[in-house]
């Protein structure tokens, strides 16, 4: 009989079951959600009649709220109890979802998305931490993990499907098709999660997950302004950001527990690898938006075309990760990261040269192999430099930071790419930008709209080579230390087996 006080685990034989369809489910819903909007936002800027910049808020908005909310998410968890944050978090992104689905303004759509974001920030770390204490020790974690893990690479490649063939029938069924699912969710978690686990007293940094999403929200708002040219709201909003972020960052110092413990930034190779991190989710953000408007825009691809076209970069994104994993305990990761680093340069660099007039092959499968390949090379060496040579205990907020840094990277990334691909398209088409009909381009319009998309991805080129420098200048960890992080991963893992 188990003793008093000890846990009791809901599923002790094997994982598969109702429990692991709702958590995984909810993961795949947020994978996929990411992934369909990029292929519907042509779709959408022509019915909801979007600038370029109010256009780039329909994937930054979300980003920004997923991101700034992400940590804090977690803990609300622990706070409230797992299962009803969980339910909670799964509720708001549903009703998010539908307000999407139904949306008729620019302003209605984005305010949604920041719900449908705060939604998946509550859920998606609380589904982690449900696993933890609904499934017991051993094989039935295992694989349950195995499970929740492989839903990002499936929800990756199944969004290019599902979400080009749901915005050939209308963009709006993008959004729509998560308020089922959601229901379904909700339905089956309220009868098949259990209510474990004690809540904590725990006093959560609201202040400080205001704060960062503020300044990056209006940092993003400068950047992506600037397309049209910089005017008085333009430096205000880049002048307040950074008053703002600092004002976070001086936050963190004090609260008790706050989302970004600073002490995680003393050692200086791993502060390098967060600022690496943060620039390959800029630059990711921005190569998939870009392109994927690029090929429907201008080369002509339908939503569905434009989303098979790209199946090929999720293979060659595992390829890359495959070579640097099995070079990562033998190399120092910053050659590795240098290796992937200047294969995105010259892959970027190459996709900038693309005209208006390509064909799939070879002209666009060559950019899409070259950069998957590229940054899965990048993103495996700074991935497991993120734990190099630490407690088991540091694992988990390094990697949940890591993770942060990632996503909020993605808008101003993209927030930068879209102001200098507005620029310079208004260069070729001059005070006719702003009349452009996408759904009939003129020669010219499509000429200047194919060099504000391809010449942006110069951008995405000097990331790639500020990553490289910056990996062979400050990242220091050694393959050892690697090893040693590995182990450290695995005595976490342990250690929340026997919790």
């Amino acid at each position: 009989m188990p003793h008093a006080g000890e846990h009791r685990y809901p599923v002790t034989g094997s994982a598969f079951g109702l429990p692991l369809m709702v958590l995984c489910a909810l993961q795949l819903m947020v994978v996929l959600d990411g992934t369909v909007v990029n292929l519907a936002l042509a779709r959408i800027q022509v019915e909801l009649g979007l600038t370029d910049a109010m256009r780039s808020w329909v994937v930054t908005s979300y980003a920004l709220a997923y991101g700034g909310l992400l940590l804090l998410g977690g803990r609300i968890g622990d706070v409230f109890g797992r299962r009803r944050a969980f339910l909670g978090g799964v509720a708001i992104f549903t009703l998010a979802s539908l307000a999407c689905g139904l949306a008729t303004t620019p302003e209605v759509l984005i305010v949604a998305r920041i719900a449908q974001g705060i939604g998946a920030a509550i859920a998606s770390p609380t589904a982690m931490a449900l696993i933890v204490v609904t499934f017991a020790p051993g094989r039935p974690r295992n694989q349950a993990f195995t499970v929740f893990a492989a839903m990002s690479g499936l929800g990756s490649v199944m969004g290019l499907v599902v979400g080009g063939a749901l915005t050939e029938a209308s963009w709006r069924w993008i959004f729509l098709i998560n308020v089922p699912i959601g229901l379904a969710i909700m339905a089956a978690g309220l009868k098949a999660l259990t209510v474990v686990g004690p809540t904590e007293r725990l006093a959560l940094d609201v202040r400080g997950a205001i704060l960062a999403t503020a300044a990056s929200t209006l940092l993003v708002f400068g950047l992506a302004g600037g397309g049209a040219g910089a005017d008085i709201v333009v430096v205000a909003a880049l002048v307040i950001g950074v008053v703002l972020l600092l004002a976070f960052f001086y936050s963190q110092r004090t609260a008790v527990n706050p989302v970004l413990p600073l002490h995680m930034f003393a050692n200086r190779s791993r502060a390098a690898v967060f600022i690496c991190l943060l620039l390959v989710g800029a630059l990711m953000m921005a190569m998939t938006v870009q392109v994927a408007l690029f090929v429907q825009e201008v080369v002509g691809y339908g939503p569905l075309q434009a989303g098979l076209a790209f199946i090929p970069f999720a293979f060659a994104l595992g390829l890359g990760t495959f070579a640097a994993g099995s070079l990562a305990e033998r190399t120092q990761p910053r050659w590795i990261i240098t290796a992937g680093g200047l294969i995105l340069v010259a892959g970027f660099v190459y996709a900038s040269q693309l005209g208006e007039d390509i064909g799939y092959v070879p002209e666009l499968l060559i950019g899409i192999l070259a950069i998957g390949f590229g940054i899965g090379m990048v993103l495996i060496p700074l991935t497991l430099s993120v734990v190099a040579g630490v407690a088991p205990a540091d694992v988990g907020p390094l990697t949940a930071t890591a993770l942060v840094s990632q996503t909020l990277g993605g808008p101003l990334g993209l927030a930068a790419v879209t102001a200098f691909g507005e620029a310079r398209a208004r260069s070729i088409v001059g005070d006719g930008f702003d009349s452009i009909n996408r759904e009939a381009l003129t020669g010219l319009e499509r000429t200047a709209l194919a060099a504000g998309y391809t010449d942006s991805l110069l951008i995405c080129a000097g990331l790639s080579a500020l990553v490289v420098v910056i990996a062979v200048v400050f990242v220091r960890f050694t393959a050892d230390d690697i090893r040693e992080g590995k182990k450290a991963e695995a005595a976490a893992n342990t250690n929340r087996d026997n919790a």
